[in-house]
């Protein structure tokens, strides 16, 4: 076997790979074996099919896909022991020529290989970035604590409209009378509200039902019919009050603790303000560091100005999903592809030459980290730990979801390896400024 490496322009190297009938004959003349044993042909044993039979039958896909198998883990070897670093996959060459398998027994193969550029970054205070922490404002805690209080409000009795309340009422058009019909208010525009704004218990009105509930299925559950049952049904309608609800948040006290803090950590009010700042602080903690990640993520990258073979990248992706996506498709979205593919090139860099590893341990706390943000968004602030413990393992369990884990965990070790070697001023800002920043990135 014989390979020889041409580079060319952009980045790329032609392999072409020549394998004689010495580098395959041994394969081919085993697997025809196999064939052989296996070989259920009418009028022959089980074992017993004469070899000509059997080679005239197989031998042709045979010398083409070993002598294949033989060249493409020739390349593999051959960047191997070459030192040659190489983005995405070894591909074929679109020069590939035909083949004939029936009177040939030595075959030239032609590889593509993307080149993968140096890096060159050197780092130091010279290089200046801002971390951006939002400043924790009185509308924004109490926004906070009024929704973390909602999971554990119930509705009270009101005796008149003034925002979003729930009405029950009668509603009678003459035809059909629906008791106990059910009007909230919360889903619908202030405008639309404004007619029921003052309305007290007893009070009567008149509705149109196809205004108020914008969707047949909204309109069937307020009148207590199936949608295939509205047609025919005159809209317009008196609604009596019976009754208005309001939502309210649960008193500080012991039985609030006790519902929503069952582990016992967090008893008194004191406890429960902290609480509440230290989860604002966590949250705008991770809302500072992802901003600064995809500032890094940039700078890095137009700082490090890697000329990646941008052609060969484009034809990858088309050869590895199998014709899955035109390449019209692929040049669309290429340039989001082409920077999240040189941050995470940036990223193995700094992984190797900073020596960075992720332990088991540290996959186990971020996967119940994980968990323990599902339960709360679910209503369970406060998931026992033997929970947290079994629902990260599933999480670990998963493929996939592992792999973004040890993914996420090992780009913030890159991360505050960089934010080591440079400059990194921290400035307060408000949310909008926040909101403002994150939209240019």
């Amino acid at each position: 076997m014989n390979i020889t490496r041409e580079q060319r322009e952009g980045g790329v190297s032609l392999l072409s790979v020549t394998v004689g009938e010495a580098d395959y004959a041994a394969d081919v003349e085993k697997a025809l074996r196999d064939y052989r044993r296996k070989a259920n042909i009418p009028g022959f044993r089980p074992g017993m099919v004469p070899m000509g039979i059997i080679k005239k039958m197989y031998g042709k896909g045979l010398v083409a896909e070993h002598s294949y198998r033989t060249a493409s883990n020739g390349v593999f070897e051959y960047l191997r022991k070459e030192g040659i670093d190489y983005l995405g996959d070894v591909i074929p060459s679109e020069e590939q020529g035909a083949f004939d398998f029936d009177n040939n027994t030595e075959f030239e193969f032609k590889f593509e290989i993307g080149e993968a550029p140096k890096i060159d970054l050197d780092l130091s205070e010279k290089d200046c970035l801002t971390y951006h922490r939002i400043a924790v404002d009185e509308k924004m805690r109490a926004d906070y604590r009024s929704n973390y209080l909602r999971r554990f409000g119930r509705l009270v009795d009101v005796e008149e409209v003034s925002a979003d309340e729930a009405i029950t009422g009668t509603l009678d058009n003459g035809d059909m009378q629906v008791q106990d019909a059910y009007v909230g208010l919360i889903s619908m525009t202030e405008e639309e509200r404004k007619p029921f704004l003052g309305k007290k218990v007893g009070d009567k009105m008149q509705v149109n039902v196809n205004e108020i509930y914008k969707t047949p299925s909204q309109r069937a559950a307020i009148l207590q019919v199936k949608e295939n049952e509205l047609e025919g049904i005159n809209p317009l309608f008196e609604l009596e009050i019976t009754k208005i609800r309001k939502f309210a948040e649960p008193e500080i006290d012991e039985e609030f603790f006790k519902m929503a803090f069952p582990s016992g950590d967090v008893k008194t009010a004191e406890e429960f303000e902290k609480m509440i700042d230290g989860q604002i602080a966590a949250e705008l903690g991770r809302e500072s560091d992802y901003l600064f990640t995809l500032q890094l993520r940039d700078y890095l990258i137009a700082k490090a100005g890697l000329k990646m073979p941008e052609a060969f990248l484009k034809r990858w992706l088309y050869t590895i999903n199998e014709g899955k996506f035109t390449m019209e498709d692929i040049g669309k979205d290429f340039d989001q592809f082409l920077k999240m593919f040189t941050w995470n090139y940036i990223q193995k860099h700094f992984i190797a030459s900073e020596k960075l590893t992720v332990t088991p341990e540290e996959a186990e706390a971020e996967a119940r980290a994980l968990a323990a943000a599902q339960f709360a968004q679910y209503g369970m602030p406060s998931a026992p730990a033997e929970m947290l413990e079994n629902y990260g393992k599933q999480i670990l369990g998963n493929k996939e979801q592992s792999q973004k884990i040890y993914e996420k965990l090992f780009e913030v070790k890159v991360v505050e390896a960089v934010k080591a070697k440079i400059k990194v001023e921290e400035k307060p800002v408000s949310s909008e400024e926040f909101a403002n920043l994150a939209k240019t990135l």
